[in-house]
């Protein structure tokens, strides 16, 4: 097989900007009720994925458990990243196969906006839970299958949507193996300079209130993380390899493959 590289900079700013979609600015703490809540994390796009999600809110601490598989693992040797974030102020649903408007055959970010909204808060591993931290590689869940386990402020937008049962957990990050090959050469809705699969869902569920308990073990209040086992150093984002440092993505687009 033969393919070709292009090497591109993205700007992380702007990048975080468009994987934003105009969320809600967040306030610093939440007002709730205190109680759990859960989802239950299906594919989307095809990815074949699954996963379960709870979250314990006290006051305005969340605590967050998560486990999920079957994810896309590895692109050129390094685990993939899979940012994941709380979306909130639409529909509150995952989006159906009829938000693809554009007949590609995957439910791109923005066309998934409508059901579940934009990101009230960042599922990281470290560090910043706002919606500015939403493509931010190096906190980002790694590989096909992880746990993921944090304590942190909850804020408001997020809190009122778990009240009114309108939040919606977003795992993003697919196999472009996986998609047509018109799909696999298509730039990102978000960022061209990244291709289609790295910021499209992979896993959706709307939270819903629970009566169960939380399992004991969280981490303390301000950090956590992820789970895999893997170097997480140099990242592996969709069809292109990405490194997140010093403020720049240096991204690598996969071209399409001769004969397919």
């Amino acid at each position: 097989m033969k393919k070709t590289t292009q090497f591109l900079l993205v700007p992380t700013l702007a990048l975080g900007a468009a994987v934003a979609l105009a969320a809600p600015a967040s306030a610093a703490t939440a007002a709730t009720e205190d109680g759990s809540y859960q989802a239950t994390l299906s594919a989307i796009n095809g990815s074949n994925a699954s996963g379960t999600l709870m979250i314990s809110v006290s006051g305005d601490q969340a605590t967050v458990t998560q486990k999920v598989s079957g994810l896309a693992a590895t692109f050129n040797g390094a685990p993939y990243p899979h940012v994941q974030h709380i979306h909130v102020g639409a529909a509150g649903t995952c989006p159906t196969s009829a938000a693809d408007t554009n007949g590609d055959g995957v439910i791109s970010t923005t066309e998934g906006a409508p059901s579940y909204g934009g990101i009230g808060t960042t599922l990281s591993s470290s560090g910043d839970t706002s919606a500015a931290a939403g493509t931010d590689l190096t906190v980002a869940g790694m590989g096909a299958e992880y746990s993921y386990d944090r304590t942190f402020t909850l804020n408001a937008e997020t809190a009122s949507a778990l009240k009114a049962g309108t939040a919606v957990v977003v795992v993003h990050g697919l196999d472009p193996a996986t998609l047509s090959q018109a799909a696999q050469d298509a730039p990102s809705d978000l960022v061209p300079s990244l291709p289609l699969a790295a910021t499209s869902p992979a896993l959706c569920g709307t939270l819903t209130a629970s009566q169960m308990d939380m399992p004991e073990g969280g981490a303390q209040t301000g950090a956590g993380g992820t789970s895999t086992g893997n170097d997480i150093g140099m990242l592996a984002l969709g069809g292109g390899l990405v490194l997140a440092a010093g403020g720049v993505v240096v991204a690598r687009r996969r071209a399409a493959v001769a004969g397919r």
